[in-house]
């Protein structure tokens, strides 16, 4: 099938500070169940892909590592490289051997888009996109969170407007779901407000993940529904005895034609 993404490029972030950028051609946008082992990209033992995004060649991106610095360059610094190729360094991770990338964003409207980064003990914040300068990617970059041990390691970034809710869920079950609205904008190198309370010991989050805002969702539903009510009463009225008596089907005609033929034939005959 095709998804419409002749020519596009997509972006891998892999924890270990490497980007790749390919374009959507071919047999990548074609794999069956018996192609799984397709390889996207090659990867070092013990690495892992973390994010992966379509961008339209000219998108802006932002890489954010675990200790809670983000680095924002343009697309267009990443060449289009071979489906299996390594790919490019995209930030300097720090020296402390622990650190790695936790996500990646492209930012389409710098206008309506902020940044919100999630942090493990449940802290997080709103900032906006313009309060990250455009550097060249292999940067250490600038502070998204001020990391502190109340707020623990970083472990998500999403770009998000008003118009989305946001789900977190902790290691013990725990789903929240909140208005991004309701958590204001504030500067990059704070350590935001409490999202979500833990409650059970060395409890983390386990991931975050934005949707369409409670409202919106409803709206479109009632849209959607609305839609379908209005094709299936089309639909009946399609049907109903009336209009099926003023549909004359091609058996019907000649029926009608052979009754006539044979009436006159009966009246020459008399």
């Amino acid at each position: 099938p095709d998804f419409g993404c002749e020519g596009r490029p997509d972006g891998f972030a892999i924890k270990d500070k490497v980007l790749l950028k390919s374009n959507l051609t071919g047999e990548e946008k074609i794999i069956h169940e018996k192609d799984a082992r397709l390889y996207e990209l090659d990867i070092n033992e013990g690495d892992e892909v973390v994010d992966v995004r379509l961008t339209n060649g000219r998108n802006q991106l932002i890489l954010a590592n675990r200790n809670g610095r983000a680095v924002r360059f343009d697309e267009t610094d990443v060449r289009a490289m071979g489906r299996t190729a390594t790919g490019v360094c995209g930030m300097k991770p720090d020296d402390d051997g622990q650190d790695e990338v936790v996500g990646m964003i492209v930012v389409n409207d710098p206008k309506t888009e902020s940044v919100m980064v999630v942090s493990q003990e449940g802290y997080g914040k709103r900032s906006e996109v313009e309060d990250y300068r455009m550097t060249r990617r292999g940067a250490k970059g600038v502070k998204t969170l001020n990391i502190t041990e109340k707020t623990g390691k970083l472990v998500a970034i999403k770009n998000v407007t008003d118009d989305n809710d946001l789900m977190i869920i902790n290691q013990s079950g725990i789903v929240i779901r909140m208005a991004v609205a309701e958590v204001r904008v504030m500067g990059r190198n704070t350590q935001g407000v409490r999202l979500i309370n833990l409650t059970k010991k060395n409890d983390v989050i386990a991931s975050v993940c934005k949707v369409m805002s409670s409202d919106l969702e409803a709206r479109v539903e009632e849209e959607s529904h609305s839609q379908w009510q209005k094709t299936s009463d089309d639909l009946k009225s399609d049907n109903t005895p009336t209009n099926l008596a003023a549909i004359a089907t091609p058996s019907d005609e000649a029926d009608s034609q052979s009754d006539e033929t044979s009436e006159s034939v009966s009246e020459e005959k008399e």
